[in-house]
């Protein structure tokens, strides 16, 4: 690791801490040729992939977003935060091993409807219709008919 303050590339490793997630880990290094010291943060860097929207553009995968559209299907019923980020945990860990580097809006979409249905029918009923955009009522019945 290089020294922020004269660019030397040797420093030492004075102390490791892992965070209470034990998904951080801090460390204070001593530079070698100026003696000071910098605290260090590594982190997994998780590669998710891109979302591949209905009009070609791209974004990065944002689990915030996905939490607010469960969220508002999920309004006033009987489903606890913690059940939808074991949904939200689900779906990015589908995301990961699929090892794909973009994603088709709809798959996405298809994965959220999957929990959904999973934790509440009538969530999955009020994201299906808005999702899938229904053209007329008996498509609506349908999906209602497949549940």
């Amino acid at each position: 690791m290089r020294c922020p303050y004269c660019a030397h590339n040797e420093t030492q490793v004075v102390e490791t801490r892992e965070s209470d997630e034990g998904d951080v880990v801090r460390r204070r290094r001593r530079c070698l040729k100026c003696e000071k010291r910098v605290t260090t943060y590594e982190r997994a860097d998780l590669a998710l992939p891109a979302v591949v929207k209905k009009d070609g553009s791209r974004v990065e995968f944002d689990p915030a977003k996905v939490r607010g559209s469960m969220m508002l299907a999920l309004r006033k019923r009987p489903v606890s935060v913690e059940q939808v980020d074991a949904a939200i945990d689900r779906i990015q860990d589908k995301l990961l091993t699929s090892a794909a580097r973009e994603l088709p809006s709809a798959r996405l979409g298809e994965l959220v409807m999957r929990e959904l249905k999973r934790m509440d029918k009538i969530a999955y009923v009020r994201f299906a219709s808005v999702y899938r955009s229904f053209e007329d009522v008996d498509e609506f019945r349908q999906l209602i008919q497949d549940i």
